[in-house]
């Protein structure tokens, strides 16, 4: 399903070098599945952290209790410091957050279901982050956040 965007990714991290990191909320690893369904991408990827609850969050990544209690789970400040801890525990070049409300539950007029926040950060770059509401289904969601993670990442390797 995403094999032609994970190809282009794979050649833009082999053309420089890098290797990946993905720190994981709504998607539940599916950027990591998805990366790793390319045969080789040991040579690029380097490993995914799944940190659905916010413990997980805080234990493995570092996001702070003060980001969490002001700006909850599902924002752009938590995502980056989901990227950031990613990388930091990690030995990768290049890194990528998801977290965001997949549904079907769990949504509020603040933040609606559909709602996913991300964040990049590449090598001698500021860590870039932004939000997207997609509509549909769980899975809907959740595919469309894979999806734009891939495009995303594959136009910011290209600059």
């Amino acid at each position: 399903m995403f094999e032609d965007h994970v190809k282009k990714v794979s050649q833009l991290l082999l053309h420089y070098n890098y290797r990946l990191v993905t720190a994981e909320s709504c998607t539940g690893g599916m950027v990591a599945a998805a990366m790793t369904e390319l045969a080789g991408s040991s040579q690029w990827f380097e490993r995914g952290f799944v940190t659905y609850s916010n413990a997980a969050k805080q234990e493995l990544l570092g996001v702070s209790d003060n980001t969490l209690e002001l700006y909850g789970a599902v924002s752009e400040e938590t995502a980056r410091e989901m990227v950031a801890g990613a990388l930091k525990h990690s030995h990768a070049h290049v890194g990528v957050a998801v977290t965001g409300i997949a549904g079907p539950s769990g949504g509020s007029d603040e933040k609606p279901v559909g709602m996913v926040c991300f964040a990049w950060q590449l090598p001698d770059c500021e860590i870039s982050s932004t939000t997207q509401i997609f509509l549909g289904n769980r899975e809907q969601i959740r595919q469309q956040a894979v999806q734009y993670v891939l495009k995303q990442l594959s136009l910011k390797l290209s600059i």
